[in-house]
């Protein structure tokens, strides 16, 4: 990173279990875990630090169990108001060997296993265990059970993208952080 690019700043970090993701509305609200380690940084900061003139970039980065990293960028994240379900805007995906798996979920409010936002007639949250902007459930499913690589039951409840693994397996380690946009 040159010096006149301003840094990441992580919302969500899964690296080894440690902190339990399946976790009710009021908890993903403000946020939990540590920034040292697993954390979520919380719905609340996630809109005070998006909408206005600034806008911010999404990068999600990505390892195995084998060892193989992947990234997925999109040029256009923001988190809406409590008051609209902190609705999720991303868009302007670039390829960095992930795949897209979170334009799915553009336009969707969050949900956790008491607040059923998703579009599903299930709840989502409820059922792959975990809090996320879930639409007719998921093609990403970051905040799932933390497991190690591919495990078939439960089915679909790990840390998980599709496009890049099935939703069977779990990845080993996850970073989701945001910046301001950078020019091209």
């Amino acid at each position: 990173m040159s010096p006149d690019q301003p840094a990441w700043t992580v919302i969500q970090t899964r690296m080894d279990g440690t902190v339990n993701f399946y976790r009710p509305w009021t908890q993903y609200k403000v946020g939990f875990g540590s920034v040292t380690g697993e954390h979520w940084l919380g719905l609340d900061n996630l809109h005070y630090l998006t909408p206005g003139p600034t806008k911010f970039e999404l990068q999600v980065d990505m390892e195995v169990f084998e060892g193989n990293k992947a990234s997925a960028h999109y040029r256009i994240f923001s988190v809406d108001s409590e008051c609209n379900g902190y609705n999720f805007t991303v868009s302007g995906f670039t390829d960095k060997g992930a795949v897209d798996s979170i334009s799915y979920h553009n336009g969707m409010k969050f949900s956790t296993f008491d607040k059923d936002q998703d579009t599903a007639s299930h709840n989502c949250a409820s059922s792959f265990m975990g809090g996320f902007w879930f639409n007719q459930c998921y093609h990403a499913n970051p905040n799932g059970v933390y497991r190690w690589g591919q495990e078939k039951t439960p089915n679909g409840v790990g840390v998980s993208w599709n496009s890049w693994k099935t939703h069977n397996y779990s990845v080993k380690s996850m970073v989701m952080k945001v910046r301001p946009v950078q020019p091209e």
